[in-house]
């Protein structure tokens, strides 16, 4: 299989996306996209890249996570200050975060209800709500 097959799918998500396809791009692209949904943070994936021969700075890493995100094609969750998780997952939904093991799990939407809202500030509209569930082992 050429280079250029084995990077198809992620080519093709960036184009839509309207990014560059650079090759540190394609690179992070195709191990976050080609495997299922995951939650990852820039450390991980900073380590996950070396592991493949793919050279890239944690800054590079922090950079085209935050480009994802903005272009839409990941959501980054806060879990507390100073530690984001990266979401490859954008549809409706919201997470366990297992305090013991830092480990974030999904939950579907449709199993969180709010049952009441604030008003919004004036000049704002809702654009969506997450929900973190934290916990931890019960042993």
């Amino acid at each position: 299989m050429s280079d250029t097959r084995a990077y198809a799918r992620t080519l093709e998500r960036l184009k839509k996306a309207g990014l560059r396809p650079t090759r540190q791009r394609l690179a992070l692209g195709k191990l976050l996209f080609e495997g299922g949904h995951r939650h990852v943070t820039a450390e991980q994936l900073h380590s996950e890249a070396a592991k493949n021969q793919a050279r890239v700075s944690l800054a590079t890493v922090y950079n085209t996570l935050h480009q994802f995100t903005e272009a839409g094609l990941m959501r980054e969750v806060v879990v507390e200050a100073g530690r984001s998780y990266f979401d490859t997952n954008i549809d409706d939904h919201h997470h366990f975060f297992h305090v013991d093991t830092g480990e974030l799990q999904d939950i579907s939407g449709s199993d969180v209800m709010v049952t009441a809202m604030p008003s919004m500030p004036m000049g704002t509209a809702l654009d969506r709500v997450d929900v973190i569930i934290r916990v931890r082992s019960a042993a």
